[in-house]
């Protein structure tokens, strides 16, 4: 949270906007002073307790009641977009809001020793991850009884596990980084710590995967019920592939960004495994093209669009490539730039400036931006803007709560 002391700006960690509190200064960057909560002398009615260490895995709202903060985050929102990007909302986007336990189907823990967990901000030391309220009651079942086969067997050389879980938590692939020189076969042991249907590892001096159990991949079945897209879609993903981390949001996010694609056809760039671009073919749509440059990400998308035929179209290549091997995105496929609708759905960086520019001259009829990074998706809507596009509207999704991220899906049409 904002504050100034003698004129200087000063990042508060545990407090919340209209609070007076005693901070106590942890570190002093450049025009920028860093401090913790020591003591709140005039508490807001939205602080609550926090439940664990609010600096655990990012929890750093915790302390703030829920409803405050997507409050906060419209906030955030607004205000990023115009310091950012000249672009001022008449005010601040409708954010929606998720349960607060337990959502998360992906994770990345770190290892100390034989133990596992998140890290506190700003430091390399281990936290509970349990009292976040972030991870399934499963995933912490598992992790509490690795934690002891490791120590009963006396395993050590593990640095981190990936966890990636189906929507309804049937499924759960584990995914080991194990260190240099660390044998990986006696960490088949971990199956027996809890449910998991997949166990794989990865050695620090060794390029490949190890399989140590079942698949490396989870399943998911995407639902849509009615509204103007009803359609089933099965999309899988392996356990180092990206796909979103919240369990409650799925089916909205998704429901929201289709919704936004008018009925052309459609490129969804940083397509993933399929998410927005195969709900689109799996509700009848043709003329749907998917780019995805991860070889990970790729295998899955080539498999999951496999069942939709000639009216889908893989390129698996990165996006830079694919928006300058031509002056259109849509060119190649045969497609008419002028009706099309563009999907991008780019990592926390945002859209590469080479991208960026190969979409300014594509100039497709409609672009729809779902963002990591309020602060990327700024700096990119500022270019687009002077591009000859403008900004139809903007919402937050909250797919991580308690945390200070905040999902955007932001809607931009070419103006005439």
């Amino acid at each position: 949270m904002l504050a100034r002391h003698d004129g200087q700006v000063v990042l508060v960690w545990g407090a919340i906007p209209g609070e007076r509190v005693q901070a106590r200064i942890e570190r002093v960057g450049r025009g920028v002073l860093f401090a913790e909560t020591a003591e709140v002398l005039d508490p807001s009615a939205d602080r609550r307790e926090a439940g664990g260490d609010w600096r655990c895995g990012g929890n750093v709202f915790a302390h703030v009641a829920y409803r405050r903060q997507t409050a906060l985050k419209a906030e955030i929102i607004r205000d990023t977009l115009g310091r950012i990007g000249h672009v001022w909302l008449s005010g601040p986007p409708t954010v929606v809001a998720s349960p607060e336990r337990g959502y998360r189907m992906r994770s990345r823990l770190h290892a100390r020793g034989r133990r596992l967990g998140f890290v506190l901000e700003g430091t390399h030391r281990l936290c509970d991850a349990g009292p976040t309220g972030q991870l399934s009651r499963e995933t912490l079942a598992w992790m509490s009884g690795a934690e002891h086969i490791m120590a009963r067997e006396g395993l050590s050389g593990l640095a981190g596990v990936d966890v990636s879980e189906s929507v309804d938590g049937d499924q759960r692939v584990c995914h080991l980084h194990l260190a240099a020189g660390t044998d990986a076969a006696p960490f088949a042991s971990l199956v027996e710590a809890g449910h998991v249907t997949g166990l794989s590892a990865v050695r620090a001096d060794r390029v490949g995967v190890e399989q140590l159990m079942g698949a490396s991949s989870v399943t998911d079945v995407v639902t849509m019920a009615g509204g103007d897209v009803a359609c089933t879609v099965s999309l899988r993903h392996d356990v180092r592939a990206f796909f979103q981390g919240n369990r409650f949001l799925i089916e909205p996010l998704v429901r929201h960004v289709v919704g936004r694609v008018p009925h052309a056809p459609v490129v969804d760039l940083y397509a993933g495994v399929g998410l927005f671009g195969l709900t689109l073919a799996a509700a009848g749509r043709q003329d749907v093209t998917l780019v995805e440059g991860d070889p990970v990400s790729g295998t899955d998308l080539a498999f999951n669009a496999a069942p939709y035929g000639p009216g889908v179209t893989v390129h698996r290549l990165s996006v830079e490539t694919f928006l300058t091997r031509d002056a259109s995105p849509v060119a190649s496929a045969g497609h008419d730039v002028g009706a099309t609708t563009v999907i991008v759905d780019p990592p926390r960086t945002g859209i590469s400036r080479d991208a960026l520019m190969g979409l300014v001259r594509a100039r497709p009829a409609h672009l729809v931006y779902v963002s990591c990074d309020v602060a990327t998706l700024a700096r990119d809507a500022r270019v687009l803007i002077d591009g000859g596009y403008t900004l139809d509207e903007i919402t937050g999704i909250d797919l991580f709560p308690n945390t200070a991220h905040v999902e955007t899906v932001a809607r931009f049409a070419r103006s005439a």
